[in-house]
């Protein structure tokens, strides 16, 4: 993507080097069509970077890996305390309300010549909510819910979703959630796949709140 980048402007850049030539030259018409095409070359240069700007907040996605860890500390009945580590070792820390968690991701897939060039499909975790087990508790208590990404550049899932004729290469038709239960010091390992989020207990605690779990 930085090769095409740089190829636009650079290319652009030297047809308005061209056209400042013609102009000095009089050849007005020439100068003129250097002028636009330059122009056009940037804004071609602009449009990728900011696509490419929308493509970095997304992480690489070649094979299953672990991509948060997730720790739970019991404050106050159906309230608690996330800790997200990401695998760089970044943590962050929630509020949560509820008896269950919920981990949602969007997944960008290349197709066809996107693939081609090496481009592998790539994920963003978007948010981490509280949930309630019981329907009436969720229908009426009070939600949690807490956003993980910013939107950066030119939104590429948008585009996709509204476009999908103009991008044909990608697929931003694949969100992917998952959740289980919350308990006092149960800790859980979050992976993605090729087909989705997957999250294992990875305690005693977070295990026997799964095996508990109706």
């Amino acid at each position: 993507m930085n090769v095409i980048i740089i190829s636009f402007a650079a290319i652009g850049a030297l047809f308005l080097l061209l056209a400042v030539l013609r102009l000095r030259r009089r050849r007005f018409i020439a100068a003129g069509s250097h002028t636009v095409s330059g122009l056009a070359l940037l804004a071609f240069a602009g449009l990728f970077s900011a696509i490419a700007m929308n493509i970095h907040t997304y992480e690489r996605l070649t094979y299953e890996r672990p991509i948060a860890e997730l720790r739970f500390t019991q404050i106050a009945p159906n309230q608690f305390q996330a800790h997200l580590r990401y695998p760089s070792g970044k943590t962050r820390l929630f509020d949560m309300l509820g008896d269950e968690w919920q981990l949602d991701a969007r997944i960008l897939k290349w197709q066809g010549f996107a693939n081609v060039l090496g481009m592998d499909s790539q994920y963003r975790l978007e948010r981490i909510s509280g949930r309630y087990r019981n329907l009436h508790e969720e229908r009426n208590g009070t939600r949690s819910v807490h956003a993980l990404a910013d939107d950066a550049g030119l939104d590429l899932w948008q585009i996709s979703q509204r476009h999908q004729r103009w991008l044909p290469w990608l697929d931003a038709r694949y969100g992917s959630a998952t959740y289980l239960p919350m308990t006092d010091g149960a800790v859980f390992e979050v992976h993605l796949t090729q087909s989705g989020l997957l999250a294992r207990p990875s305690n005693p605690d977070a295990r026997d709140a799964v095996r508990d779990w109706p």
